[in-house]
């Protein structure tokens, strides 16, 4: 459904993603890890179609992605980045609404589907009760679940996330993983997510990707991505894995870092630095 083959992706002179084939499995959740700048959000980026490739091509149903009407591609996936915008004053149901833009022609007003679609969306992702309270006045967990609910709204087949959780407290990042996993179960949508916490990606994947400088290292189940060997080779750090009650790896104990030791800063140059130590 959604693929890569031998992708490769650069901000202007500066190459991020070489060389990368990848399958995404349809009604599965998949994860992306790696290392900060490892290409996690550029590949979501040309998933979506909003960053072209220098070479290699995503495609979807076996079609270039920029080959694709935008307002057709809306139809099929919907894509959240790390910091969405909220409008000023947007109420929830207002926002959510705003994923049926693509359903409508630019002279059309909402019509009983959207506002059906609306509603239903709403009231999966749990937030029916908050539908005439601002955006910007909820917590960072229910502005999420609100987002998702707009992208549920929009009834695409696929959802991409960029880093969900970032910004939640442990609570409301648990929160809105056992959602995308609800409603992966329960609809069949098609998730793909960038992730820091190793943890998460083994409790809520079907697959991980791991990325590193921009390339792909690993790919498979949970037990056969999240290894000592491989934290050890990826991320530098030493680590116990056992075994949850759902048979899961879970990561545990970890030990100092294993890189390099960090360079010695020279305190005199930090402005102010000489006066805050002595006084």
């Amino acid at each position: 459904m959604l693929r890569t083959e031998h992708l490769s992706l650069a901000y202007g002179d500066k190459p991020v993603v070489d060389n990368l084939s990848l399958s995404i499995p349809e009604g599965g959740i998949t994860c992306l890890l790696g290392p900060n700048g490892s290409g996690k959000s550029t590949l979501l980026k040309s998933f979506a179609g909003l960053l072209p490739a220098r070479s290699g091509q995503v495609y979807l149903d076996d079609q270039p992605i920029q080959q694709w009407d935008r307002r057709l591609l809306a139809l099929r996936l919907a894509m959240l980045p790390q910091k969405p915008i909220v409008p000023e004053g947007i109420k929830v149901r207002d926002l959510v609404a705003l994923g049926r833009f693509p359903h409508r022609k630019w002279w059309q007003r909402n019509q009983t589907s959207d506002d059906k679609a609306t509603i239903d969306a709403m009231a999966m992702t749990g937030v029916s009760d908050l539908a005439e309270r601002a955006v910007e006045a909820l917590s960072g967990g229910q502005q999420q679940r609100v987002w998702i609910a707009m992208a549920l709204a929009q009834g695409t087949d696929i959802l991409l996330l960029d880093e969900p959780t970032t910004f939640l407290d442990w609570g409301y990042q648990l929160e809105v993983l056992e959602l995308l996993s609800t409603l992966n179960r329960q609809h069949g949508l098609t998730v793909v997510m960038s992730l820091h916490d190793l943890n998460q990606a083994a409790q809520f994947a079907d697959r991980i990707a791991v990325l590193t400088r921009g390339r792909l290292d690993t790919i498979g189940s949970p037990r056969e991505v999240v290894t000592e060997a491989l934290i050890n080779r990826v991320f530098r750090v030493q680590t116990t894995i056992s075994s949850g009650q759902d048979g899961r790896p879970f990561c545990s104990g970890f030990a100092e870092s294993l890189k390099d030791s960090p360079p010695v800063i020279d305190r005199s140059l930090i402005p102010g630095a000489a006066q805050r130590e002595t006084g």
